[in-house]
C-alpha cells in the first residue's frame, strides 16, 4: 500500500484522510497544525493517541527535505539553498531580505522543460514535478534554518509553476491556510513563461495571488528566438490571457523583462513594449540578465537599462529595475544546482 504524504494535503483533504481512518474531524485539524509547525515525527504529536500515531506511521509520511548546501552573500545577506530530496534530486531556494520582510524564492519542478535560452534552470531539462509537500517544505526548511517566518513567497525558482498545475494549486491553498503557513495571497507571486491555457485556468479559480509573466521580448519574432513557448502561444494570445486574468482577479500583472545586450534592450524594443502594454493594468520589472555559463548573452550596459526604463515611464508604463541580489553566491535561478551536479559528475 502506497503511503500518503500528509504535507501535500490541504486542511480539508487531511480531515478527509483522518475520517477514513475512523477519526473525528478535529484530529485532522490537529495533525495539519502539527505538520505546519515543522513537526516531522508522528511520535512528537503529543495530543494524538498512540494507536492513531501507529496507524499514521503505517499509512502516511511527512516529506522532509534536507539542506544540502547553504551560501550566504557577503554583499547583501541573500541566502542560497540547495535542498536534497528523498530521491536524491537537488532543487534550489533563495532567501532575500527586504525592508518589507523576508522573501523566499522556491522551486516547483526538478529542472525545467521550457528551454528559455537565458535561464540556467533549463539546461538539464525537466526531471520531474515536485509534490505540493516538497514545495511547502522548502518554506519550512528556510523558516527552521533562520528561526523566523518568511512573509512573502515567489514561485520563481527552478521549473514552470503552471506546468505543475495541480500540485502548485494545492501548495497555494496550503500556504494561504490560516492553520498552514498563513501567508496572504497578496504576498505570493507566481511567475510563468506564458502557458496561456493554464493562466486562464488559474484565473477561474479566483485565487488572488500576484501573477508575473516572463515576457522578455515585445514581438513574436524576437520572443520565439529566446523562448520556445512563444512558438505555441503568440504574444497576442498571452496578452489576451492577461486580460482574462485581470477580469477575474483585478490584480496588477507584473511583466518580467530580462535585458540582454544587443538583443532586446534597444530603444525600438522599449517603444514596441509600450505599444504592447498600453492600457493594461501592469508593471514592468526590468532585469539585467545574469550571465549564464553555457549561453552567450551579456548583461545590458547601465545606460541602456536607464534609457529603456525612462522610455517606459515617459509613456505611462510603470517600470522598475530589479536590484541584483546574491551575485557572489550564484543566486540566479539554476546556477548553483548546475554547478553542484557538474561537480558530482566529475
Amino acid at each position: 500500500m502506497e503511503k500518503t504524504d500528509l504535507l501535500s494535503l490541504t486542511d480539508e483533504e487531511l480531515v478527509d484522510f483522518t475520517k477514513e481512518l475512523g477519526e473525528p474531524k478535529f484530529r485532522g485539524e490537529q495533525i495539519f497544525q502539527w505538520i505546519h509547525k515543522g513537526i516531522k515525527s508522528f511520535d512528537d504529536m503529543s495530543n494524538l493517541s498512540k494507536t492513531l500515531r501507529e496507524d499514521l506511521k503505517s499509512k502516511a509520511f511527512i516529506t522532509s527535505l534536507k539542506i544540502e548546501k547553504k551560501l550566504v552573500s557577503k554583499i547583501d545577506g541573500t541566502t542560497k539553498y540547495l535542498f536534497l530530496l528523498d530521491d536524491s534530486n537537488i532543487i534550489e531556494g533563495v532567501l532575500m531580505k527586504y525592508k518589507h520582510g523576508l522573501t523566499a524564492c522556491i522551486s516547483t519542478q526538478v529542472g525545467c522543460s521550457m528551454g528559455c535560452s537565458f535561464c540556467a534552470s533549463t539546461e538539464g531539462g525537466l526531471v520531474r514535478n515536485l509534490t505540493a509537500g516538497e514545495i511547502i517544505d522548502q518554506i519550512h526548511a528556510i523558516n527552521n534554518d533562520i528561526g523566523q517566518r518568511v512573509s512573502n513567497i515567489v514561485l520563481m525558482g527552478s521549473g514552470e509553476p503552471l506546468h505543475n498545475f495541480k500540485e502548485v494549486v494545492s501548495f497555494l491553498r496550503i500556504a494561504n491556510s490560516k492553520k498552514g503557513l498563513n501567508i496572504g495571497n497578496r504576498h505570493i507571486t507566481l511567475s510563468t513563461c506564458g502557458l496561456v491555457t493554464e493562466i486562464k485556468r488559474l484565473a477561474d479559480l479566483r485565487i488572488p495571488i500576484n501573477l508575473a509573466i516572463s515576457l522578455h521580448a515585445p514581438t513574436n519574432q524576437l520572443r520565439q528566438k529566446i523562448m520556445p513557448i512563444a512558438r505555441k502561444y503568440s504574444i497576442e494570445e498571452l496578452i489576451d490571457g492577461c486580460h482574462y486574468y485581470l477580469s477575474k482577479n483585478n490584480r496588477r500583472i507584473t511583466f518580467e523583462y530580462s535585458l540582454i545586450k544587443g538583443v532586446n534592450d534597444l530603444e525600438i524594443h522599449a517603444n514596441q513594449l509600450v505599444m504592447l502594454l498600453k492600457g493594461l493594468l501592469c508593471h514592468v520589472n526590468l532585469i539585467p540578465v545574469n550571465p549564464v555559463e553555457k549561453a552567450a548573452f551579456e548583461k545590458s550596459k547601465d545606460e541602456s537599462i536607464k534609457r529603456f526604463a525612462s522610455i517606459l515611464k515617459n509613456n505611462g508604463i510603470e517600470a522598475t529595475v530589479r536590484r541584483e541580489m546574491g551575485s557572489d553566491i550564484m543566486a540566479a535561478c539554476g546556477q548553483l544546482r548546475n554547478s553542484h551536479i557538474d561537480k558530482q559528475k566529475n
